[in-house]
């Protein structure tokens, strides 16, 4: 009997010694994955940026930008199969975000208006810089700046971002924040003060419309609206092409 109970005692020992340290494996794989995140934050949000502007290599900026993207959807496949699927990717919940839409299209009129008034005061020589020489080209941006570019971007600074790094933050206001942050810091390329300045204010206004809608398509239509709207007053020579030259 003595030592049937000595061979028990052994044995529930024994469990909870595995017990803890099953614990203390996962504690020290959370720690290693929050640290490992932070690390991977820094390196794309902040090291990346700085080493394209050191080497010169801003001409290669959508190599870059479609780079990330790629390994951002491999992340997101791999570690966050639970999380996101190609459908809800692309799920542009309409009905629950009507309201929002329009108010993202008003939002876009007004601020439309303020950028035509900074372009008219502070660079009166880029004013519709683009129509007065090739409006062609302007046709072409229109067309492919949403698909090849503000698509990307914020699925690296919305979809992969919230998804990879909500762990990170309290609330996702931070969340938000830091999003508007980086993607302030990712305008760098330009070698310009304008185009950071007004990132910091677009980036804020796309994640705000992410954690609204949850809808990259949606956040995706806004930026292009954006983007499109900077390049037809002329302020998209701060962001592409020719300050970078």
């Amino acid at each position: 009997m003595l030592g049937q109970s000595c061979g028990q005692a052994d044995v529930d020992f024994l469990y909870k010694v595995l017990i803890r340290i099953n614990d203390l494996n996962d504690f020290v794989n959370m720690i290693l994955s929050k640290y490992l995140k932070i690390i991977e934050l820094c390196v794309l949000g902040f090291l990346f940026p700085l080493t394209i502007v050191i080497f010169n290599f801003s001409q290669y900026i959508l190599f870059f930008l479609w780079t990330v993207s790629i390994y951002g959807l491999i992340i997101l496949l791999f570690l966050y199969r639970k999380k996101i699927t190609f459908k809800n990717l692309f799920q542009i919940n309409f009905n629950e975000n009507r309201v929002y839409v329009w108010f993202i299209f008003i939002r876009w009129i007004l601020f439309s208006f303020l950028l035509y008034i900074f372009t008219y005061y502070l660079f009166p020589d880029k004013l519709f810089l683009i129509q007065k020489n090739n409006t062609d080209l302007l046709y072409k941006i229109f067309i492919l700046y949403p698909l090849f570019s503000a698509f990307p971007q914020e699925f690296i600074f919305c979809t992969f971002f919230f998804i990879r790094y909500k762990s990170l933050f309290k609330n996702e206001k931070t969340l938000v924040i830091t999003s508007a942050v980086i993607f302030c810091f990712a305008h760098i390329f330009s070698i310009n003060w304008v185009a950071p300045f007004l990132s910091i204010f677009g980036g804020f206004i796309f994640a705000n419309t992410f954690k609204k809608t949850k809808s990259l398509i949606i956040v995706s239509l806004e930026h292009s609206l954006y983007g499109n709207t900077l390049f037809a007053l002329g302020l998209g020579w701060f962001f592409w092409g020719g300050s970078v030259s």
